[in-house]
């Protein structure tokens, strides 16, 4: 899949405050792709399993890359990426953790079950923003991205 501005960032985040500063740092930016976001791990997997309001990939297109909180409601971040990481069509998605858990068993088990960064969400805005352009740059620009599977 080569990376374009149609292909959404899937933001996996249920504190609304987190999700207008990652949303106004992806804009200051200037990062093309769309943010969507979901509120919990159900709704994720909804997504990513095309789903229910998201059977519709023209509308809702598989994302370049996920971004997902650990704490979550109904089901965890950490529930998200296994679930993830077993299906086939997807499983190869980039995954990149944004949580403010610094625990050592947070981040060992997030490594063990395949996720490909993990990144604490900073406290200033302007740390913030330049955490978002800088995985612009390399996960959006510079990483060569893999294939998923849409059928």
């Amino acid at each position: 899949m080569k990376p374009t501005n149609k292909y959404p960032i899937l933001l996996v985040e249920d504190d609304s405050n987190d999700v207008l500063l990652i949303q106004r740092a992806c804009r200051r930016a200037t990062i093309a792709n769309p943010v969507i976001v979901v509120e919990d791990g159900d709704e994720a997997v909804s997504y990513l399993s095309g789903e229910g309001k998201y059977a519709d990939r023209e509308t809702y297109p598989l994302p370049v890359i996920m971004l997902l909180d650990l704490k979550l409601p109904r089901r965890s971040g950490l529930e998200v990426l296994t679930w993830l990481r077993n299906q086939p069509r997807v499983k190869r998605l980039p995954v990149v953790v944004l949580t403010s858990s610094r625990e050592n068993q947070d981040v060992d088990r997030a490594y063990d079950i395949g996720v490909n960064s993990y990144l604490i969400k900073p406290v200033a805005f302007e740390d913030l923003m330049e955490l978002i352009a800088n995985l612009n740059i390399y996960w959006l620009l510079l990483n060569e991205h893999p294939s998923l599977e849409t059928a």
